[in-house]
C-alpha cells in the first residue's frame, strides 16, 4: 500500500491540500488583480486628458457624473451643453459605470416595459437614447427622483441629448472622486 499513495487517504488529502493551496493563490492573485490593474476601457480613457470642467476624457460624447449629479454633452473635447442637473438610478438599481458605453437606440417616445404608472400603463420615457444593456437610457424625467438605473434629465436638455447623440457615440458614466484618484495615483507610503 505503500507504492499507491494517491489512492490512499493520505494521498488524497495532499491532494485535496495541494489543489486548494493552488487555488487560494490563484484565487489571491485574481482578486488583488483588479486593485491594482484597470480594466481596458477605463486605462484607455485614463490616458487621455479630461475634456476641461468634467470628470470624462477626450473621446466622450455625453458625460455623466454620478457624483454631482451633472452630465454634459462634447464635441471634440469641447462642452458644447452642461453641466445639467441629471438624477441617477438608486435603491438597489444603480446606473452603471462605465468609460466605453455607446448609444445603441434612440425612441422619441418610448414606453417603459419595467417601470409602470399606477394604473399599470407603461411608463414614458420621452427622448429616449439607450446606452447599456438593461434598457440602460437618457431620457426625459424628474432630477429630483432617483432612476431604475436611467438618467433623468429636465425634457429640454432630454430632447437636447436626443438630438444630439447619435448611434455608435460614446458615453462616459463615472465618480469624479475615482477618476481623479485613477489619474493621479498617491505613491506608497514610505516604510517605517
Amino acid at each position: 500500500m505503500g507504492t499507491r499513495r494517491f489512492g490512499t487517504w493520505n494521498g488524497t488529502r495532499r491532494a485535496v491540500v495541494a489543489t486548494v493551496v493552488a487555488a487560494v493563490g490563484l484565487g489571491g492573485a485574481l482578486v488583488a488583480g483588479p486593485a491594482f490593474a484597470e480594466a481596458p476601457a477605463a486605462a484607455a480613457a485614463h490616458a487621455e486628458p479630461l475634456v476641461p470642467g468634467t470628470p470624462c476624457s477626450f473621446s466622450a460624447r455625453s458625460c455623466v457624473d454620478l457624483e454631482s449629479q451633472q452630465a454634459w454633452l462634447i464635441e471634440n473635447g469641447n462642452v458644447v451643453r452642461g453641466p445639467v442637473k441629471i438624477a441617477s438610478g438608486g435603491n438597489g438599481q444603480e446606473t452603471p459605470v462605465g468609460h466605453s458605453l455607446r448609444v445603441y437606440r434612440k425612441e422619441q417616445n418610448h414606453l417603459s416595459q419595467e417601470s409602470r404608472l399606477p394604473n399599470g400603463d407603461p411608463a414614458p420615457m420621452p427622448w429616449s437614447v439607450f446606452f447599456e444593456d438593461g434598457g440602460i437610457a437618457f431620457h426625459a424625467g424628474s432630477p429630483e427622483r432617483s432612476s431604475a438605473g436611467c438618467i433623468h434629465l429636465e425634457p429640454a436638455d432630454a430632447e437636447a441629448w436626443f438630438q444630439f447623440l447619435q448611434i455608435g457615440d460614446m458615453v462616459q458614466v463615472v465618480k469624479a472622486s475615482e477618476e481623479m484618484a485613477a489619474r493621479n495615483p498617491q505613491p506608497p507610503p514610505a516604510p517605517a
